[in-house]
């Protein structure tokens, strides 16, 4: 709906006569050209009244601020954090737009990352709104830091000038950054990531790896014949089951001895229909284990998705395929990711070097 209407009424030539022109013949020629000016001039008003209402709905669109890059998403008390007036959700608020991208890529992070996030800001995530815009109209690809609420009234107020400064995050307010809560996390992403972007895939990455986003925007504008996709490096391996140890799975006995096939959790990627689906899904409709990307694997293996391995999502080393790079097995991303990122970024073959085609990407 146009923000706001005109309507223009004219006479029928087949509706009943009004008095004031037809009923009296005997008026004089005179009063019937008054009359056309009269009319003329209704139209001349309605004319200019149009012309100063577009003017006013262009100025509004080209003065909101550009693309929206803060938001916080926190169920039916949704409120914004965008340029501009729109709102997202609330009592009487409007949804924002959903940016079309190719895909969305949410870097999921906490309150103890600070220095991760300066160390990816400095490397090859942009570090001001401008260039994340550039980035966006290079690739394809919308980037933002994921992040929940914390009850520390301290980190929140830090946070915020985080916020402030670089416009980059997508807050989580009906969830709280617990490690053990991960899964919970994740589902409220999409389903805030689903409503915010109309995406062609949708991305989870953890903030302790080295990506390349041109190399992952040609990843994901490859064709495929699966509408319901989930893409990344697929793994197999025994169920934990002993408490003392850290990817224990306190419900493993639903599980079995082994793992069925899922993708590891610091990066993997879901189609469009997929995260439509979770959006629409009851938060208590969906199981949830201990572990974030078994959970996730689970919930794909209960759908009708393809799973795509694909090893250039986890290389361990920078190399002319390589999308992202992290220290598997060693490490669950990079070790010592603040250092390691820059490292790499100083390599050529990391940051440099050229992009391939899709098919050389093809495992």
């Amino acid at each position: 709906m146009p923000l706001f209407s005109h309507r223009f009424t004219t006479a029928s030539s087949t509706g009943p006569a009004t008095p004031s022109y037809y009923s009296k013949p005997s008026k004089s020629h005179k009063h019937s050209s008054s009359a056309s000016r009269v009319h003329v001039a209704i139209v001349l008003f309605s004319l200019v009244s149009l012309f100063i209402g577009l003017a006013g709905t262009i100025f509004a669109i080209t003065s909101s601020g550009g693309p929206s890059s803060v938001y916080r998403c926190g169920g039916s008390k949704d409120t914004s954090r965008v340029f501009g007036s729109r709102k997202l959700g609330g009592n009487g608020g409007v949804l924002p737009e959903r940016r079309k991208v190719i895909g969305l890529v949410g870097i999921q992070t906490g309150f103890d990352s600070g220095d991760r996030r300066a160390a990816l800001r400095s490397t090859w995530f942009p570090s001001d709104p401008d260039a994340l815009l550039r980035l966006e109209q290079a690739t394809g690809l919308a980037f933002r830091f994921v992040i929940g609420r914390s009850k520390d009234e301290k980190k929140m107020a830090e946070l915020e000038k985080e916020i402030k400064e670089h416009r980059d995050f997508v807050l989580l307010d009906d969830v709280e950054e617990d490690y053990l809560r991960l899964p919970y996390k994740t589902l409220a992403f999409f389903k805030a990531a689903f409503k915010l972007f109309e995406a062609d895939y949708y991305v989870k990455a953890d903030d302790d790896i080295y990506l390349r986003p041109d190399r992952l925007g040609t990843l994901l504008a490859k064709e495929r014949l699966h509408s319901q996709t989930y893409i990344g490096c697929m793994k197999k391996g025994p169920v934990i089951t002993n408490p003392k140890l850290k990817w224990y799975e306190k419900q493993g006995n639903l599980i079995g001895n082994e793992y069925f096939l899922h993708a590891y959790g610091p990066m993997y990627v879901l189609s469009a229909e997929i995260v439509a689906s979770l959006a629409s899904a009851r938060n208590s409709s969906l199981r949830m284990f201990n572990n974030e990307d078994v959970t996730i694997g689970s919930w794909m293996l209960a759908m009708d998705v393809h799973h795509e391995d694909n090893r250039a999502l986890c290389e361990p080393r920078c190399s002319p395929k390589s999308i992202a790079v992290w220290d598997i097995p060693k490490c669950s991303g990079l070790c010592n990711p603040e250092s390691r990122l820059k490292e790499l970024h100083n390599m050529e073959i990391c940051s440099k070097s050229p992009t391939l085609p899709p098919d050389d990407l093809d495992q």
